[in-house]
């Protein structure tokens, strides 16, 4: 009884809402108030793009505009508990954010709403009432909100093309970007929709805007990945090399997850298939002789005098952020199970090279081919020695 009166109670509300928009609108007194609240009207109609654009033109015209969506939406999501205006709102602000400059005033007013907290995408308090599943288009509904939320926070991980520089500062920044990307990603997945959500028009609708955002990211992350494998070898710090290759390794993970969301996606038909970018898969087999040469690699360093080594089991099994190098105590990345048939010494035979040095005392030298997925490719560690095996 309670919850067949919250609905009809939740209905009547968004009805009289929509009444008034359009009644304001036949009146000449039409504002972004009731341009939002005719866009995120609780009907199973997907959200129009008139209301985009006419937004849009707004935030062109009248720069005040801007601020008044902020105020207007943050009112109508707040406040609503049907999962169609809710849905449309997100859908509504997703399609604005892709549409506006990265320095634009609609951008600053929704950051500054979101810092003194008017607007709350993350965490998320919405809770659906108006659905015979609430529980599922709550939880789809908080997911895409803490997308948006990263989205508006780390809206910069498109670079501008150019070749790298191989310096420290564009190490740095790689590091940076892709470990928001993966993160952006993260949120991607987190929003696959279970129940009767995963076949829901409008669900659907929305997974379409999130799918296409994920192949932008998923094409920037692949070519700063290439970057950093070709400059793992020559990071200038033990905390650059392990940071490196804790993002690689998430990498591998993460491409696994990517490439079972996109299977998931094509099945229920969420974009066409030809959209879909190739999802390149790292094998386990790499991230174990990766770690093996990275802890040799410093090793010998020491060995040299160049730089202060680590232990032998010296990379963290996590991509932390290493802060003192010498007083932090440090674990092996992967740890094989003792039943595994190869050891470290069967891996390394099969990704290091061993030359030496004809007709001289030296000591040998080492260097690791390392396949890269991405274009077909082995990397050596010798930078003398050509990228292309």
């Amino acid at each position: 009884m309670t919850k067949s009166f919250q609905q009809a109670f939740n209905a009547l509300k968004e009805h009289t809402c929509l009444s008034y928009a359009k009644i304001a609108t036949m009146g000449g007194l039409c504002n972004v108030d009731h341009i939002i609240v005719k866009a995120t009207a609780p009907n199973g109609s997907p959200l129009s793009d008139k209301y985009v654009h006419q937004l849009l033109r707004l935030f062109a015209i009248s720069p005040p505009c801007c601020r008044a969506f902020s105020l207007g939406f943050a009112r109508r999501f707040g406040k609503t508990r049907s999962w169609r205006v809710a849905l449309k709102c997100l859908l509504l602000l997703h399609r604005l954010l892709r549409s506006s400059p990265e320095d634009s005033l609609f951008r600053t007013e929704l950051l500054i709403n979101r810092s003194n907290g008017s607007i709350s995408l993350y965490p998320c308090n919405f809770r659906d009432v108006s659905s015979s599943d609430p529980e599922s288009f709550t939880t789809f509904i908080r997911s895409y909100a803490r997308l948006l939320d990263e989205i508006s926070n780390e809206d910069n991980h498109r670079r501008r093309p150019g070749p790298p520089d191989n310096s420290l500062e564009e190490i740095g920044r790689v590091l940076e970007v892709l470990e928001q990307i993966q993160s952006l990603i993260d949120r991607v997945i987190e929003c696959k929709p279970t129940g009767v959500t995963a076949r829901n028009f409008l669900i659907q609708t929305a997974m379409k805007h999130i799918i296409r955002d994920s192949f932008v990211c998923y094409t920037v992350f692949k070519n700063d990945i290439v970057f950093l494998l070709e400059n793992m070898f020559q990071m200038p710090t033990y905390r650059c090399c392990i940071l490196a290759f804790g993002v690689y390794k998430k990498a591998a993970l993460q491409a696994d997850q990517l490439y079972e969301f996109y299977q998931w996606c094509k099945l229920m038909g969420v974009c066409g298939c030809y959209e879909y970018p190739f999802v390149d898969r790292i094998p386990l087999l790499q991230i174990q002789a990766l770690e093996s040469f990275i802890n040799g690699m410093w090793e010998i360093k020491d060995d040299d005098g160049d730089h202060q080594s680590p232990s032998s089991s010296s990379l963290s099994s996590t991509a932390e952020k290493v802060g003192d190098e010498g007083e932090e105590e440090r674990q092996p990345l992967i740890k094989l199970n003792d039943d595994d048939g190869d050891s470290w010494e069967d891996i390394l035979e099969a990704s290091v090279v061993n030359f030496s040095s004809h007709g001289s005392d030296e000591k040998d030298e080492w260097r690791i081919q390392v396949y890269n997925p991405f274009d077909g490719k082995y990397v050596s560690s010798d930078p003398n020695y050509p990228w292309g095996l």
